[in-house]
């Protein structure tokens, strides 16, 4: 019997886990994406408790995004060019140390002996250096993912790394609820150090991977303009993108989940780290499930229609006042918002050349980090101009208005299969 685990049995669920490297790519992704959401929650707590001010969170979104937007382009065209492998590697070492300066910000004596306004100022900062950071990790752990695995069996990869990437960020984003509550901020940052520790161990233990840029000769801004080129033209890939950018960008309620949790719905941190988890909850349950049963036929179709209900389970849950009612309804949107990575992630692999994945990556990564981090901001600020409730629905709204402009100008999409 054949020993390529491809070849014993190329339609399992777990084909592709069984391969080692990409067993230890996903264990670091698993453990990275926890640490890194976890910092998202507690910052985000933190600030809350610190200004009491939407726009203060906002500019924690902002801080980041503008550093991980304006260097994306030039570090997909890095990405292409160096071993992927020992680029995150750095990357995620570097990323330990920001974790250490957040331990410092947060310790109750940083506050006592130089003030809260320091801290608030020193967060922005620290946040501005995960954002450079993220601009390289993203489109380094998107290009490697197809470096680990035969071509034939990516979508299976990318269901499998989506479903790691959820499964961390729920139990991220609920147990920093937990362990701010119970072990304050100094004992939550230690256990982040470890997370990104072990990150670190499980992808130096993958080999370092070939460079496959097609013209390393290739002018840094050529190269950049080739990968935006290569987008632009490809119709199916930039409609997905364009879509998940603008439904995140006005339904994204993440920012203002602090308020809802304190002032709407009068819940205490444990309470405001499963209503931060919910969406996430209900995105990894959906994508275990496509693991198993993938989706066949009429993918572009279907993305429409679930960003569709996304904006409604936004809606939905900027009028509910009802705990359990604002939980089922972000744990509804994760499980819509899970059915859109899949296809987009999916789009995004089988549609791009090998030797671009790292531009192609990097304009990706300036789509989701706008709907993000600017979706943040945007948030942050609707709320102090039309209030926390009306913000929301506008943003879920606005969703809809999106997914009925897209029906229209991106047929190919509407049409698009796998």
């Amino acid at each position: 019997m054949s020993a390529d685990p491809v070849a014993n049995d190329p339609t399992s669920p777990f084909v592709s886990v069984r391969i080692k490297e990409f067993r230890l790519f996903i264990i670091q992704r698993f453990f990275f994406i926890m640490g890194m959401r976890m910092i998202a929650t507690v910052i985000g707590w933190k600030m809350y408790q610190l200004t009491k001010n939407p726009l203060a969170l906002a500019f924690v979104g902002l801080s980041e995004a503008v550093p991980a937007i304006s260097l994306a382009l030039y570090a997909g065209h890095v990405v292409d060019k160096s071993d992927k492998r020992t680029l995150l590697f750095k990357m995620i070492l570097l990323y330990f140390l920001c974790t250490v300066a957040f331990l410092f910000i947060t310790w109750q004596h940083t506050e006592l002996s130089l003030g809260k306004k320091f801290v608030q100022l020193a967060i922005y900062g620290v946040m501005f250096c995960t954002g450079v950071l993220r601009s390289f990790t993203g489109p380094a752990t998107s290009s490697i993912l197809a470096q680990l695995v035969p071509k034939t069996i990516l979508p299976n990869a990318v269901t499998w790394s989506s479903t790691t990437w959820l499964t961390a960020s729920v139990l991220g984003h609920a147990s920093a609820g937990f362990l701010v509550a119970y072990t304050g901020y100094g004992g939550t940052f230690l256990l982040i150090m470890i997370y990104v520790a072990i990150a670190a161990t499980a992808l130096f233990q993958i080999e370092r991977k070939p460079i496959v840029h097609s013209n390393k000769g290739q002018a840094t801004w050529e190269s950049v303009k080739e990968g935006v080129r290569y987008v632009f033209k490809t119709k199916e890939l930039l409609g997905a993108l364009s879509l998940d950018m603008l439904a995140v960008l006005f339904g994204g309620t993440t920012a203002m989940i602090p308020f809802f949790a304190g002032d709407i719905l009068h819940v205490g941190a444990i309470g405001f780290g499963w209503l931060n988890a919910a969406a996430d909850i209900g995105s990894m349950f959906i994508i275990i499930t496509l693991t198993f049963f993938p989706l066949r036929k009429k993918q572009g179709m279907l993305l429409l229609f679930v960003v569709a209900g996304f904006g409604i389970s936004i809606i939905s849950f900027g009028i509910s006042t009802i705990y359990w009612l604002s939980f089922f309804a972000l744990l509804v949107s994760g499980a819509l918002d899970g059915i859109s990575v899949v296809i987009r992630g999916t789009i995004l692999q089988l549609k791009t050349p090998d030797e671009m994945r790292g531009r192609v990556s990097a304009v990706n990564s300036m789509f989701i980090n706008s709907s993000n981090e600017i979706g943040a901001f945007e948030s942050g600020a609707a709320a102090k101009l039309l209030g926390i409730v009306p913000s929301v629905i506008f943003g879920g709204t606005m969703t809809l208005l999106v997914v009925t402009t897209m029906w229209f100008k991106a047929p190919t999409l509407r049409k698009f299969e796998y």
